[in-house]
């Protein structure tokens, strides 16, 4: 396979280029992921669709990937239970090496082919949940195996990669592959693949909570109360809704812990 991601950067000598003009290709180089992301909309909406109507009946969504790719599954699973009220557990990020790899690299973790369906089988998973597989080169054998392992198995698979015609995107049922090209330092995934694939993850999670209810109008209706930053923004979406004011919507959102709750309880018996 023709590895894009570990293609030679298109720059050169970078040691001896000034501190602004390292930035200012760096940042050229960005511009143009959201580009090669709008490319595959179409197969963003075809995962976002399989993996919501799957969810809606109960299914879970899990991620599985190694390195960079790993951290950003686990990071876009984690944020979903704060931002949407999603119950813990329904969205699951899993790296290989296990959670030790999230700080700190496990030799050959990813090496290893049979081991991802090993981890996922540890969550008693079941044909209603979904699996998407996330790795830069589309080649990382602990990915594709365990996409190959749960679509075999009679799951809805899917991945994001950054190589065009990859094992992995052949493995899965619903492919996105964001070609980006090479990395400003040759073979660093961590930067405009990885950044393609943050976009596409927060793309993906967010319309599918949109499509689960999880938002109303355009407001985090679900989100959980965890901190004063979000109490305060809850009580001004309670204010603006209901048109009350700040100590009455405050003591309202206090006593029925969310949004979606105080609105809905005060319409009810107004």
């Amino acid at each position: 396979m023709n590895s894009i991601t570990e293609s030679s950067s298109h720059y050169d000598n970078l040691e001896n280029m000034p501190v602004r003009e390292l930035l200012e290709n760096i940042n050229r180089e960005d511009k143009t992921v959201p580009d090669a992301i709008e490319k595959e909309i179409p197969h963003i909406e075809e995962l976002v669709n399989a993996v919501a109507e799957k969810m809606e009946k109960g299914g879970r969504l899990f991620y599985i990937g190694a390195g960079t790719s790993g951290r950003l599954g686990i990071v876009d699973a984690s944020e979903i239970p704060p931002t949407y009220g999603m119950p813990h557990g329904r969205v699951i990020g899993i790296m290989a090496g296990g959670d030790q790899a999230i700080r700190k690299a496990v030799e050959f973790a990813e090496d290893d082919e049979d081991q991802a369906w090993k981890d996922l089988q540890e969550f008693s998973i079941g044909k209603d949940d979904v699996v998407i597989g996330i790795a830069a080169s589309g080649g990382t054998p602990y990915v594709i195996g365990g996409i190959r392992d749960a679509r075999s198995n009679g799951l809805v698979t899917g991945c994001i990669t950054c190589n065009p015609g990859s094992g992995l995107a052949e493995a899965a049922e619903f492919p996105v592959e964001v070609v980006v090209g090479p990395e400003f330092v040759t073979g660093s995934t961590r930067m405009k693949a990885g950044t393609a694939q943050k976009l596409v993850l927060n793309m993906l999670s967010t319309a599918v909570m949109i499509r689960l209810g999880r938002v109303k109008g355009n407001k985090m209706v679900d989100m959980q109360l965890s901190n004063n930053k979000l109490r305060d923004r809850g009580t001004r979406m309670v204010m603006e809704a209901l048109q009350i004011r700040a100590d009455e919507a405050r003591a309202l959102l206090e006593k029925h812990g969310s949004v979606r709750a105080a609105v809905d309880y005060y319409r009810t018996n107004a």
